[in-house]
């Protein structure tokens, strides 16, 4: 088993992000999980991210508050314990439309090692 403290986890700072501040909790570390990695991110009202996409699928889980998700002009909003599965090179777009913050937990696998 690997225990990773929350008040250990470490800033990271994500592309095309605003208004967010995200945290590693798991992930890129000695003896850490060999397939993904998880992140919690905090958006402020107003904060998002894309749109862009990524080759690999993504979770996100809204643990507090609520997030539009936008995909092809349709717009989701995701409530508190409501989750969805991006698919890879899906391009998306999340804005964080009410005025408390959004606190989204993000399960994304580890790039592909380039072939050689």
């Amino acid at each position: 088993m690997h225990v990773k403290r929350f008040e250990d986890a470490q800033p990271y700072e994500a592309p095309n992000h605003w208004g967010v501040v995200g945290l590693r909790l798991q992930g890129f570390e000695e003896g850490g999980p060999t397939n993904q990695w998880v992140g919690l991110s905090q958006f402020l009202p107003g904060g998002g991210a894309g749109p862009d996409s990524t080759p690999f699928e993504k979770v996100y889980v809204v643990l507090d508050g609520e997030m539009t998700v936008i995909i092809d002009g349709q717009e989701t909003v995701l409530r508190r314990y409501d989750s969805c599965t991006i698919a890879p090179g899906e391009v998306r777009k999340i804005e964080n439309r009410a005025n408390h913050t959004c606190t989204l937990l993000v399960v994304i696998p580890y790039p592909k090692e380039p072939a050689t």
